[in-house]
Parts: structure tokens; sequence; C-alpha cells
């Protein structure tokens, strides 16, 4: 009788540990969710105030007080000027409108041409880079590309493509210091965006 119990102990004690694994297993992946998709939805109705890349650019600059640490000028997407909304896709993405987020044909090319030769080619589409630059850092690894790779998914999901393009010109760095689309516009042709031709 007493080996039965123990036997009974034994199965009761793993199940329990394996319970506990996927308890926290779960918990885990709840808070990875929670950290990645409220700060997505968040910026599908609001603009962010700074991104990871502006921050970084300032951590560069030695903390300069003269460098912006948050976006100034927003521009809404219908007061972008669409010459220069046209001008963007066709040099970063001419297939923006028409994938999911990811160009395989340009993926598949860049890694064969990362295999072949020495030198490093990207295959990021303006989605990946607005993932890369609102959400994440941008030294190159595995771990920051496959959490470009999950933030690109959100935003193709969560976000229309209008919001998309919306964020990444204003986000984006347009030389030194100069951030989103308008900073730019008024840096190089002293008038604002929505006025490019």
């Amino acid at each position: 009788m007493p080996r039965a119990r123990g036997k009974y102990h034994k199965k009761k004690k793993q199940a329990s540990v394996k319970i506990r694994f996927f308890k926290v297993l779960f918990d885990l992946l709840l808070i990875f969710l929670t950290l990645t998709v409220i700060p997505v939805l968040i910026y599908r109705v609001t603009d962010p105030p700074t991104t990871s890349l502006l921050l970084i650019r300032w951590a560069e600059s030695g903390y300069e007080e003269s460098r912006p640490i948050f976006l100034e000028h927003w521009k809404s997407f219908d007061r972008i000027s669409p010459n220069l909304v046209r001008a963007v896709v066709a040099a970063e993405d001419q297939k923006f409108f028409y994938h999911n987020g990811f160009d395989w044909q340009a993926i598949e090319a860049a890694i064969k041409t990362n295999l072949s030769t020495d030198r490093i080619v990207g295959a990021s589409t303006i989605s990946m880079q607005t993932a890369r630059n609102v959400f994440l850092w941008q030294k190159r690894n595995w771990l920051r590309k496959s959490l470009e790779a999950w933030f690109t998914i959100l935003i193709e999901f969560l976000w229309t493509k209008e919001r998309i393009l919306e964020v990444y010109l204003n986000v984006i760095e347009w030389g030194d210091g100069l951030f989103g689309c308008e900073s730019a516009s008024r840096h190089y042709y002293k008038h604002g965006s929505g006025s490019l031709s």
C-alpha cells in the first residue's frame, strides 16, 4: 500500500511541476504580448512623442542639449505632399501597398547576396523600418531582427497602410538631427512638406 501511495504522490508532484512550468510560460507570453501589442495599439491613434532611434542618436551625441529628443512638427498623412509620398515609396519600397510588411523576393535576393559576397545588403520594407525606428534599437542581431519581424506583423495587422506611411515619414532620419519630413523640408527647402512638388 505505501508503494502505491508513493507512486501517486510522485505523479502528482510531476504534474504540479508541469502545471507550474506552463503557468510561467503563459505568464511570460502574456507579459510579452502586453509589452508589444499595447504600444502598437496606442500609436495607432496617437503620434509617438519620441522614438528609440531619436533617443539613440541623442545618446550618441553625448546628450547634446541642441539635439532633439522629442519629435517636432508632426504632419498628418493628408497634410504631407502626395509627391513626397510617391517619391519615398518609389525609392524605399515599391511594393509597399501590395505586401504584408515583407518583400519576400527582396529578402531572398539579400540573403543570396549576403552569403555570396562580403557586403551586407538589407531588404527592409517601409513597415520594417517603421517598426525598427519606433520600437527597437538599431544594432543588427537576431534578437532585434526577430522582434522587428514581430512588430512589423503587428503594425501591418493593426494599422492602415496610410498610418504606417504617416509614422514612417514623421520619424525617419533625413539628415543629422533631422527627424521627420516636416523638419527636413523646412531645413532643406525652407517651406513645409505639404507643398513639396
